[in-house]
């Protein structure tokens, strides 16, 4: 596909890498020309130095025949009138923008996507909004829900979950065969689709023995997760005691969720004017205006007792140190927003238990864009080597690869599971005799990336196969 990216900061730059390392034709449009050139010789993708909401710049970009635009800089309004201008001048087909603000999320009257089949011309033509901190802060929000799991995905609207948990020594299923699992829990229904041992994959088999600090991931439907949890770790009830650092929007929204939920949360904020400007919006919330790498104020606010610290500032270092001192004066599970690729490898799970990276959480919403055949939901795992996806069967058994035939007469791309399927409003557990039919959503985890393509022609429909 060609996709131009509007605004190259954190989110446009992540985005052109991983979009690129697809094999589509990227190019990058950005005031800062130093900042392009250093991209352009990091990744494969073509530049071009300009504003965004410029009717040239974006005819200079490749806007005539580009399949998407996504604007991703940092204001609202500059990505509003670049996604006018792209349907306007270009017809582009897919336009995608990040709105961050709450005022422009509250009224989705205003944009095109609200009310696709009412003529759009006085709404703002925007088919798909992003808002990276509403992502991240639901990403953490299932954290919180689910103690102990290092990631929680969810499928057909959360009824199907994917969970990856590390296990542990004294969980039952620890040291076992995963055919046991059924032993162990014989009224659930649940799937490994996939194990990792000393960050390298293996294939989950009935005679695959689980050993500790293996990282698995599991399906099950949403009711039943947490007891699979407890067959690989000591599971604990969501803590209550939540304690946040940074009240930028994703900390003020994770906040403003969580109060609602009766959680206990402490908010701490280092600039004395925003502590007091979200003071003034939050109810339920203590906000302290302070250095949470302060070890003294930690000490005064009790972190021994808290059961999430949840460190969300726009500074990786600063996140990452006052985790660690959190962790060290005894936070139960502590948490850092690590923008940085390299630092996520170096520190997760060893001096803090989880290192969220807001753009791999992003990457999923375009992922599900760019992929071919129905494509509900695509998640992008292991720093964008693995990838989780939701497909849609269509057709019947002499036009679909999949449809009319049981999972174990289905070529499925090497390290790729069926996990579960979604039929109707009915969650199914994929064995070998499960047989496909058409609509169902089918839940899949890929190990290798690279087998994407493949999976892809395999959920297409043709008029017939041979």
């Amino acid at each position: 596909m060609k996709i131009i990216i509007l605004g190259a900061g954190q989110v446009g730059a992540s985005m052109a890498e991983i979009l690129a390392d697809e094999a589509n034709d990227i190019t990058l449009v950005d005031t800062n020309s130093a900042h392009l050139q250093t991209l352009q010789d990091r990744f494969d993708i073509r530049t071009v130095a300009g504003c965004a909401s410029y009717p040239d710049v974006l005819a200079q970009a490749g806007g005539e025949d580009a399949d998407i635009v996504l604007a991703v800089t940092n204001r609202d309004e500059v990505n509003m009138i670049a996604c006018q201008i792209a349907y306007s001048l270009f017809r582009t087909p897919t336009k995608i923008a990040r709105i961050r603000a709450a005022e422009h999320l509250s009224h989705p009257e205003i944009f095109s996507f609200s009310r696709p089949k009412i003529d759009s011309k006085e709404m703002v033509p925007i088919d798909v909004i992003i808002s990276p901190e509403q992502i991240v802060t639901q990403h953490i929000l299932r954290l919180i829900e689910h103690p102990g799991a290092l990631q929680v995905i969810d499928f057909a609207d959360g009824r199907i979950q994917l969970v990856a948990i590390k296990a542990f020594y004294g969980g039952p299923l620890v040291g076992h065969e995963l055919r046991e699992l059924r032993d162990h829990m014989p009224n659930i229904d649940t799937r490994v689709a996939a194990i990792y041992r000393k960050n390298r994959p293996i294939a989950p088999k009935g005679d695959t023995v689980i050993e500790p600090d293996d990282e698995v991931f599991f399906i099950a439907a949403g009711e039943h997760i947490r007891e699979v949890m407890s067959e690989l770790r000591h599971i604990d009830k969501p803590g209550r005691r939540i304690m946040l650092v940074g009240a930028g929007n994703i900390g003020y929204r994770l906040a403003a969720t969580l109060e609602r939920q009766d959680f206990h949360v402490r908010l701490i904020e280092k600039n004395l004017s925003r502590a007091r400007q979200v003071s003034e919006l939050l109810d339920g919330t203590v906000v302290l205006q302070g250095d949470a790498a302060d070890e003294e104020l930690m000490l005064q606010e009790n972190i021994e007792n808290t059961d999430v610290f949840c460190a969300l500032t726009n500074d990786d270092e600063a996140n990452i140190l006052s985790a660690m001192l959190a962790k060290r004066l005894g936070a139960k599970n502590v948490m850092a927003i690590i923008n940085r690729s390299a630092y996520v490898d170096l520190i997760e799970s060893s001096v803090i238990d989880i290192a969220i990276s807001p753009r791999m959480a992003t990457v999923g919403t375009l992922l599900t864009l760019i992929r071919r055949g129905d494509v509900v939901a695509a998640h992008s795992l292991r720093r964008g080597a693995a990838e989780a996806i939701e497909a849609v069967a269509h057709g019947d058994k002499s036009s679909s690869k999949v449809v009319g035939r049981a999972i174990s007469d289905i070529k499925l791309p090497p390290g790729t599971t069926l996990g579960a399927i979604l039929r109707g409003d009915d969650v199914l557990i994929a064995h070998d005799t499960t047989v496909i039919q058409s609509e169902d959503h089918v839940i899949l985890f890929v190990v290798d990336k690279r087998q994407i393509r493949e999976l892809e022609r395999l959920f297409q429909v043709g008029v017939t196969f041979i």
